[in-house]
């Protein structure tokens, strides 16, 4: 068993880590090569990856919702306008691919994830109990 100050400060971890890829994937989503959203992809990717790490890493399904809820923060944060009236992800026709806004995926691909990742059956437990 983990103390309750371990387990505080791998979460306030995870968080963190979460948003620091929240705000590069939220900044990196709209790179295309040609037409194809090369950045989307693998900000995509990545996110799902980071989050698959910390469950594997930690065997706790907090670490990685706590990782979630850091990336997901970090994208709405970053996704309205600036102080400066700049915005990082543009809305309406700006940045679309095939009738689609990027960033819109993008912000629904890191909640899919997270909700993918923290829901996923521990399978594990199950195959301890199959060998005995």
């Amino acid at each position: 068993m983990r103390s309750v100050a371990v387990q505080i400060l791998t979460l306030l971890l995870a968080f963190v880590v979460g948003a620091v890829y929240g705000v590069a994937g939220t900044i990196s989503h709209a790179y295309r090569l040609g037409w194809f959203p090369v950045g989307l992809v693998l900000a995509l990717v990545g996110i799902a990856a980071l989050l698959v790490a910390m469950r594997a890493l930690t065997s706790d399904r907090w670490t990685a919702l706590a990782g979630g809820v850091g990336a997901l923060a970090a994208t709405v944060v970053f996704s309205g306008p600036g102080p400066g009236g700049s915005v990082i992800v543009p809305g309406g026709t700006l940045d679309q691919l095939a009738g689609v806004n990027l960033g819109i995926v993008w912000a629904i691909g890191v909640a899919l994830a997270a909700t993918l990742v923290v829901a996923w059956p521990d399978l594990s437990r199950s195959r301890h109990e199959a060998a005995r």
